[in-house]
């Protein structure tokens, strides 16, 4: 969502680098007649690496810019000389940015409790002709290219790390609240969504006793379905660890607080049932231009019958704003502090397409598979997983490469190369 530069959910899509292709070389020395395969292998691709930037509020970055691509590895060199690895590619993000998987919504990482994280690996430099080398085949002339890195379609979702969060009707006092406890200085004016954006301030009562204060924007009835401005930023108080309910008891407007404190509440439990459950204080605000109390008795009366403390409050002339800071410090000292969200997201095989069938040589006796599917799919296989090496299995199967290979001859014994894996075939 955009407005006054304020970003806060952007879509993206980041690939990281291919390794480079491993070298055919041999050695080459004066008065050495026939020198063995020397061939290096190709450096790997960089990474794609999320790293927290805590001077970014917004991801403003990323309005223009949707696609970041890392550098490939390069080549491998003869005299069994690596090529250099692709240099990683940082991209910064603000602290407290959930990063999903665009298909799925699983959330992949959440940058709240972590400095910086790996998105997408660079994909395994191949492997030179040095590798191939064996005392029935002493010189290899064949090397390995280098395998993909992967690539992600990935969401980024902005929500504040603030411990108490503000919420309430439009123009019902916050952002005033906010500039009287903080030093944060939001725009304040007499008519409704004055606040297009969220603001955050630090409330610091005494030494050693300061929490952070986001005043959200006004909330109105139906923002849980998509209404207003509130269904945009709801998601920035999921984290808050308290919230001061500010309603208008000035009668003013001619609302009724008790159906505005209702009507709120209704709004935070249709987005999120969890977050209507989350601690609240309430501060009927306005009373030094309230002339009839009726509105106000009635709302104190509502909320304590419920539970909840009730606190009087001008925010404008100053007036219990110290009572209510200090009451929601204390309340802060006994909650859990403010929630990281855990990974959901799982891994998948990739989808490969087997419709361009791969390339199969016989190179110095030795069974030789290639092709552009291939990469993709060993890029995505674990080795050392007896899960991810049945699917892979099942994937070549699936293909026809056996039943190719076989028509073509191959016999129990022989040796087949599918990149840096080589293996004796069986029936």
């Amino acid at each position: 969502m955009a407005s006054n530069g304020f970003i806060d959910k952007a879509r993206i899509t980041v690939r990281a680098g291919t390794g480079g292709g491993g070298a055919v070389a041999f050695h080459r020395e004066k008065y050495v007649a026939a020198g063995g395969p020397d061939g290096g292998d190709g450096g790997r691709g960089g990474n794609i690496i999320l790293r927290v930037d805590e001077h970014m509020s917004t991801l403003m970055d990323f309005r223009y810019k949707r696609k970041y691509t890392a550098e490939n590895g390069m080549p491998g060199q003869t005299k069994r000389c690596s090529g250099k690895d692709g240099g990683d590619l940082f991209i910064r993000v603000p602290r407290g940015t959930v990063v999903r998987d665009t298909a799925t919504g699983e959330i992949i990482c959440d940058m709240a409790g972590l400095d910086t994280f790996v998105l997408a690996r660079g994909g395994k430099g191949g492997w030179g002709n040095q590798h191939f080398a064996t005392p029935t085949r002493q010189v290899p002339h064949f090397a390995k290219a280098g395998l993909p890195g992967q690539e992600r379609d990935v969401t980024l979702e902005l929500k504040l790390l603030a411990d108490v969060g503000l919420v309430g009707f439009p123009n019902v006092g916050k952002s005033t609240l906010l500039s009287v406890v903080t030093r944060a200085q939001p725009k304040i004016a007499n008519y409704h969504f004055t606040t297009l954006f969220p603001n955050l301030g630090v409330v610091a009562l005494e030494e050693g006793v300061s929490f952070v204060l986001a005043d959200i924007p006004g909330i109105i009835e139906g923002a849980a379905e998509g209404a207003g401005l509130g269904h945009d930023f709801l998601r920035h108080i999921d984290r808050c660890r308290l919230l001061i309910h500010v309603v208008d008891v000035s009668g003013s407007e001619g609302r009724d607080p008790v159906a505005d404190f209702e009507a709120i509440n209704a709004e935070l439990a249709e987005y999120s049932p969890e977050l209507a459950k989350r601690p609240m204080l309430v501060a009927g605000n306005k009373v030094d231009i309230t002339e009839d109390r009726t509105g106000l008795e009635a709302l104190k009366a509502h909320v304590e019958a419920l539970g909840l403390p009730f606190f009087e409050l001008s925010a404008a002339a100053h007036q219990g704003t110290r009572e209510l800071m200090y009451a929601a410090a204390e309340r802060l000292r006994d909650l859990p502090p403010i929630t990281v969200y855990e990974p959901t997201y799982v891994e998948r095989p990739p989808e490969v397409d087997l419709s361009a069938p791969p390339t199969i040589e016989v190179v110095d006796g030795t069974w030789v598979v290639d092709g552009p599917w291939l990469r993709q799919l060993m890029a995505n296989v674990n080795f050392n997983d007896y899960e991810s090496k049945s699917w892979f299995d099942r994937q070549l199967r699936a293909s026809g490469l056996f039943a190719r290979m076989e028509e073509m001859g191959i016999q129990d014994g022989d040796i087949v190369c599918l990149y840096n894996l080589e293996f004796e075939y069986q029936r």
